[in-house]
């Protein structure tokens, strides 16, 4: 069997790449590790970090399709991101002008999670981990 060791990254096309940047870094968090232009692409690639950890690389690519997140369909549903205090992200989220569901509780674990969504309708998940 294959042996897997973790995930490395996520890759993610955006439509408006300048926007989406600003979301991951300014309101998400995440430190740019690297940024490159490649020319033959016409295609930024802007790999980001989340607490020193390389998790995400960021693309734009001239005129993307757009991809269906509503009604949920087949392939990746979300992405999740743990944090301490689901109360203190929502409220953060909420001041940045990222629209927030209801916190509600996860029926299995007890836990409570939202979701909102990245400048192109990505859903994303916070999902508070125990203190």
């Amino acid at each position: 069997m294959i042996q897997l060791q973790q995930v490395h990254h996520i890759a993610i096309i955006c439509s408006d790449y300048e926007r989406s940047k600003q979301f991951y870094t300014d309101i998400l968090g995440f430190t740019i590790q690297q940024e490159v232009y490649r020319a033959a692409r016409q295609s930024y690639k802007l790999d980001l970090c989340l607490n020193g950890e390389y998790l995400i690389e960021l693309f734009s690519f001239p005129d993307p399709p757009p991809r269906p997140s509503r009604p949920e369909s087949c392939g990746l549903r979300h992405l999740a991101f743990a944090v301490a205090d689901i109360e203190a992200a929502v409220s953060w989220l909420g001041s940045q002008g990222v629209v927030v569901e209801s916190v509600r509780i996860d029926e299995y674990t007890g836990r409570r999670f939202t979701f909102f969504a990245d400048p192109d309708g990505l859903p994303l998940e916070l999902y508070e981990e125990a203190g």
